[in-house]
Formats: structure tokens, sequence, C-alpha cells
């Protein structure tokens, strides 16, 4: 023990034969500080494995084959198969001894075989169609079966829709940025499974205040200063909120403390007046499938929980796929909308530079903070206003979608069926 170190006891002793001092009004204790719990957003606060009734993306397109692949989405355990082009989803668990499917393969053309005993599955429907060691008379055979779900292909994934009971799915066109729906563009990205709940990663995504402080040290934004601080509302439109900056401030003087910039003598100086487009100010250029969108911000948000970034000349986006309740897939995606020969640059410049840069170091100090946040408890400032309102929206359209399915709650239905 150092000399300035002392035991509790002497402590104790210590501040015994110190003089008396004035009372001093207790100070609450760190986890009794602010909001508690999540109770103001019902619905949010029970979707640490997701949201159901949404499509998610589970994988690249290219990475799914003839041979089963395990995945888990919203806490549920699925494999993935290709068969004559098509791909195809199960619940990865075979009702006889529990054997994952993934573990097996292919004997018929359209079914899926469990690696222990030969019981093969229907790929389309999850039925039992054979069970190969005990013969073609075995007396399960069309009995029973394994929970399918509805799989999509598109920007290059594979979509897998977690129902809330036993409805149809909504087209996935629907749920996807409508320019990425009715434009030509070329796209890059990567499928980085972290640690961390879905909604830590997604309110991230979204939150005002953090970029212009942890970012200031990622190497994508070495040349170009972030502001200091903003003033920011919320603006609604269609299915999306917006984050509009009304106020940009690249400096600030802290009484007391003293004065604190985000700018440096190698950087790009700032622009004056406010922008909302990017994070590091005005640019004379913006691609016109960009302008024509006539985006209120740059940043907007919307269910089940898919951020768009809109820069002048590129957009960004980020996918926050729940896998259980500490655990989500980051799916993040640069968007440019070329043609021709111009892909082949943007090509160029996203394996050389960007993926390593924006989505290795930019995003990772984003895991970095996802993994270590542990709210509620929390205390909210002004900058938050971003967090609550995506909150709000999520409240709203989540009870929206469970009205139109007939449910009060999402079902927890069995993986295993009956026929």
């Amino acid at each position: 023990m150092t000399t300035s170190e002392q035991s509790p006891a002497a402590a104790r002793k210590t501040a015994a034969k110190a003089p008396a001092k004035a009372e001093k009004a207790p100070r609450a204790s760190a986890d009794k500080i602010g909001r508690q719990d999540w109770s103001s957003w019902p619905h949010y606060d029970k979707a640490a494995s997701g949201f159901r009734g949404y499509w998610y993306p589970v994988t690249w397109a290219s990475h799914i084959t003839g041979d089963p692949k395990p995945f888990t989405l919203c806490g549920e355990k699925i494999t993935l198969i290709r068969d004559s082009g098509k791909v195809y989803a199960l619940h990865n668990r075979c009702p006889h001894r529990g054997v994952p499917l993934s573990e097996g393969n292919q004997q018929f053309p359209g079914t899926v075989s469990c690696p222990y005993h030969g019981w093969t599955f229907d790929l389309p429907t999850g039925n039992l169609s054979a069970v190969i060691t005990d013969g073609p008379g075995c007396r399960l055979t069309g009995k029973l079966g394994v929970r399918t779900y509805a799989v999509e292909e598109r920007l290059g994934m594979v979509w897998v829709y977690m129902p809330i009971a036993e409805e149809e799915p909504h087209p996935i066109d629907e749920q996807l940025p409508e320019e990425l729906v009715s434009n030509a563009f070329v796209m890059g990205g990567r499928f980085d499974p972290r640690g961390g709940n879905w909604r830590f990663a997604c309110e991230n995504g979204f939150d005002e205040g953090h970029a212009k402080y942890l970012h200031r040290t990622a190497l994508w934004r070495l040349f170009k200063p972030m502001p200091t601080w903003n003033i920011t509302r919320i603006v609604p439109k269609d299915r999306w909120i917006y984050r509009v900056q009304d106020e940009v401030y690249w400096d600030a003087d802290f009484p007391g403390v003293g004065r604190w910039t985000n700018k440096r003598w190698w950087m790009k100086q700032p622009p004056e007046g406010t922008f909302n487009l990017g994070n590091t100010g005005a640019t004379d250029k913006v691609d016109p499938v960009i302008e024509s969108q006539d985006f209120p911000g740059f940043a907007s948000l919307s269910m089940p929980g898919m951020l768009r970034i809109a820069y002048p000349n590129f957009m960004h986006y980020e996918f926050y796929v729940p896998i259980d309740e500490d655990n989500h897939m980051y799916v993040g995606v640069m968007v440019n909308f070329k043609q021709g020969w111009d892909t082949l640059r943007f090509y160029g410049k996203y394996l050389g530079a960007i993926r390593w840069l924006f989505h290795g170091q930019f995003s990772g100090q984003d895991a970095w903070m996802v993994d270590v946040t542990d709210a509620p408890p929390e205390k909210l400032y002004r900058p938050d206003v971003s967090l609550t309102a995506w909150r709000n929206l999520s409240e709203e359209e989540y009870a929206k979608k469970l009205a139109a399915a007939g449910v009060t709650e999402p079902t927890t239905d069995t993986t295993e069926t009956e026929a």
C-alpha cells in the first residue's frame, strides 16, 4: 500500500478525527439518475431479439450454395440452402434428436437430410418427406416437419422474413430504400457479426452527438473536420425520420474549462452556414439521383432498424440485424448511382480504401461503443432527441403492425410442425 492509500478501516478513523463540516445535500448514486427503464416504449423494450414482421438481410447471396449453412435471426436458428437456383430457409433443428440440419446435405433434389438418421425434409414446405433409416413405409412421413421462412434476394443479399404469427410477408421492395428500388447503382459492403444488442447499434447510428467526438480520430475524417455541436430537430417524412441541422458550430468556449474544436491546421477549412448532406460541410456538386430525393436531412432511419446517410456523391446504409439479445449483425453498404466504366472506378476506391477506412476503422469505433453500452438506466441529454424520436417511431409503427396481424404480441409458434 502506498503512503497515499488507506484501508477502509483507517479511512473511517481519519474521518472520525476530522473537524465537522457543513452537511451537503446527498448525491444520487449514478445508477439512480435519469430514466431507469424503457417502460415508456413497451414494444421497443420487449424487442431485445428484434422486431418480427420484417425482412432482414442475413448474408451475401453468393455465399449460399447447395450446402446448408447455419444462421441465427431474431433468436431463431435457421439454415439456408440453395436448390435449382432458389434459396430456402428452414428451422435449423431436426425434430428427431435436435441435430442441426445445417450439418446435413442433399440426398434428393429439393430436400435436405439430417446427417444423423437421414430424416429428409422438403425445402419449400419443410414437411418430412422420407426417413432413410426407417424405410419407405415410415409412419411419420408426411405427418410432421420443420418451420420454413419466406426468402428473397435483393441488393446481392439473402433476406429472410420473420413472421409475427402466420401472416403473409409484405413485398420486400416496400421495406427497401425507395431510391435503391427505382435507380441503377453500384455498391460495396460487408457483413460483420458484432457484440451488443441491435438496439444499441441502431441508436448509435442515428445518434446526433457521437460522431463529432467519437469519430474525431477516424482516418476517414483525417482531412475534414466535423462540427463541435449542432442545433438539430427531427422531421418525419413518410416512413422515415430525419435529423435536420438548423445550426452548426465548429468550435465553442466552455466556461471554466476552455475552448474546444475539431479543426486542425492540416484539415480543410469548414464552410460557413448549415448543411444537410454529409456531416463535414456543404458542396457545390451533388449527384443528381441523390439531389432528386429531396431529403430533409442527411441522416434518416426507418423500421425495423435501417439507417440511411446521404452524402453529396454517395449513399451509405446500415442494417442492424438482431441475432439474439447480446449479438447483432452489422450490414454496411456504400452505394454510388453510377453505370458503365464509372462502376470500375467505384470498385477500385471501395476495395482499395473505403472498405478498410469507412466500413473498417471508422465503423469499428461504433462497434466498440455498442459492445460496451449498458442501458438503461440512462440520463439523456438534448441531442438524444434523435434516440427518443426513433423509439417513438418504432413504438407507433410496431403497434400498427401488430394490429394488422391481428395480435397483441408476437407469438412464439413452434418451429416444428404437424401435418
